[in-house]
């Protein structure tokens, strides 16, 4: 039986402009970072100072639901902090306090061994000038082996002590992180992996060096793990210049765990208000891309339940190393009706499955010429698709005349949609509509304004970016990255 999850009044704290200040450790006070909003300090989390190898102490903090049963093997979720945060932050920024009161795993939240940043596996063609600070506090220098890294080996050890103090199921012990939590969470899952059923990172970007050799093998000592991947749109990546193509840093991560996990080609992919998913089905094991729109660096509130309804809920590491699957929380299925297209490409998203068009879609400019002086203003930008997709796409017969220059829409209602060459106006069932913009002829079809044609006859939502629109029954928001991953889908 599940527990239930309870969300908690907080004092707002909107004056400050600290990152996560310490007054909050112990205390009611809520701010907001970057649109993400943090909970109230849970009582059950409880602060430990303990040497867990060596002769230093480490500090770290335990979450254990008030439905802990010793007796019964309990999953264990180990969390990473960004840089410059705290176990306590990480706990407060995320929901994984609330979802592990709903379904009964303990989470770990420990401390970076020093200066509050992870010591993590280093890219050798990036490396970090000597001495370089983020916040005015220096960014710990690693040794070249990842296995001589202090924070890995406290990780591990770490999970060895809580499995000797809690009753963890061995099969179920998942890793996640933040920034560079990210990036102490990539570092283990790509080294020790084996070791997990499943791991998740926000907002950090495993760079080609430490994902690849120069001569394109891949690196991997972990083996396949489902992985979960969230991306703000706007994540800005701080340890790099403006010159950083993030974008096919974000493609190159993704194949980075399609190759790993022999994932097919064409995910299942769904987009629900601004969380942009693909969901990849592997030979080996599953991989999840989520995006966000329009966030900032960092992670949302619910990115940990996320993480679990879809992934770590279903996936158990069996004794000889494979990967069974039961049902998630929430099954990692697709749109059921999808379409998408982008400019210039002559392939098509429709339900699943990529179609050919006639020809490519294009971007029309819709011109409103103003006043006396003559001047014009660009009043609407609309991808305009062939009237031949279209019809196939919203389930019509397309009847053409007068050589291609007018076409008529029958749709599966009964309803009869008619457009002719150069007018902005539909004729549907004998009465007249201004649409976005004019019915254009190109290559022998006429192409039509598909975001009208799916909004007003169809009450369809559509959302576009970077030169792709998404179509679906329901309210969604396409994000860049995500539609740079749509048009590697187009090609």
């Amino acid at each position: 039986m599940k527990g239930k999850i309870k969300l908690l009044p907080g004092t707002p704290d909107d004056a400050n402009r600290d990152y996560l200040p310490e007054k909050i450790k112990g205390s009611d006070i809520v701010v907001n970072e970057n649109g993400n909003n943090s909970r109230p300090y849970p009582d059950r989390l409880v602060e430990k100072r303990e040497v867990v190898f060596g002769d230093e102490e480490d500090v770290w903090y335990e979450y254990v639901p008030e439905t802990y049963d010793p007796s019964k093997k309990t999953p264990l979720v180990v969390s990473f902090h960004g840089g410059l945060m705290t176990g306590w932050g990480q706990c407060i920024y995320t929901s994984w306090a609330y979802v592990a009161d709903r379904e009964g795993f303990i989470v770990v939240f420990p401390n970076g061994h020093k200066n509050r940043f992870w010591g993590t596996e280093r890219d050798p063609n990036r490396p970090f000038p000597k001495g370089m600070k983020i916040g005015g506090v220096p960014i710990p220098e690693v040794p070249d082996k990842v296995e001589d890294i202090y924070d890995v080996k406290f990780a591990l050890e770490l999970v060895k002590l809580m499995q000797k103090r809690y009753n963890i199921d061995e099969g179920r012990i998942y890793m996640q992180g933040m920034s560079n939590g990210d990036g102490m969470t990539s570092t283990i899952a790509r080294n020790y992996g084996n070791i997990l059923a499943g791991a998740a990172g926000s907002g950090g970007l495993a760079t080609g060096g430490v994902l690849r050799y120069p001569d394109g093998r891949i690196k991997n000592r972990g083996g396949h793990l489902p992985y979960f991947i969230s991306m703000p749109e706007h994540n800005g990546w701080v340890l790099d210049g403006p010159d950083r193509d993030e974008t096919s840093t974000v493609l190159g991560l993704i194949d980075y765990w399609k190759e790993i996990n022999v994932c097919n080609d064409l995910p299942e992919i769904k987009i629900k208000g601004e969380d942009n998913y693909a969901f990849y089905k592997g030979e080996k094991a599953d991989f999840v891309y989520h995006e966000v729109k329009n966030r900032d660096h960092g992670q949302t509130l619910d990115d940990a339940e996320q993480v679990w309804d879809y992934v770590f809920s279903g996936v158990r590491r069996e004794p000889d190393g494979s990967i069974s699957y039961t049902e998630p929380v929430t099954p990692r299925k697709g749109d059921e009706y999808a379409i998408s297209l982008a400019e210039g490409y002559k392939k098509a998203w429709l339900n699943g499955k990529v179609v050919d068009l006639s020809g490519a879609p294009f971007i029309y400019k819709k011109l409103k010429y103003h006043g006396a002086n003559g001047g014009e203003i660009v009043r609407g930008e609309y991808l305009c698709a062939p009237i031949s997709f279209i019809a196939e796409a919203i389930g019509a017969e397309c009847l053409v005349s007068d050589g291609g220059y007018t076409a008529e829409l029958v749709l599966a209602d009964g309803r009869r949609a008619q457009f002719a060459r150069g007018s902005i106006g539909c004729l549907l069932d004998n009465k007249i509509h201004s649409m976005l913009c004019e019915a254009i002829f190109r290559d022998g079809e006429l192409y039509l304004p598909i975001e009208w044609v799916c909004r007003y006859l169809f009450d369809l939502q559509c959302s576009s970016c970077r030169g792709v629109i998404y179509i679906t029954d329901h309210y969604n928001e396409l994000s860049s990255y995500f539609a740079e991953l749509i048009k590697t889908l187009l090609t």
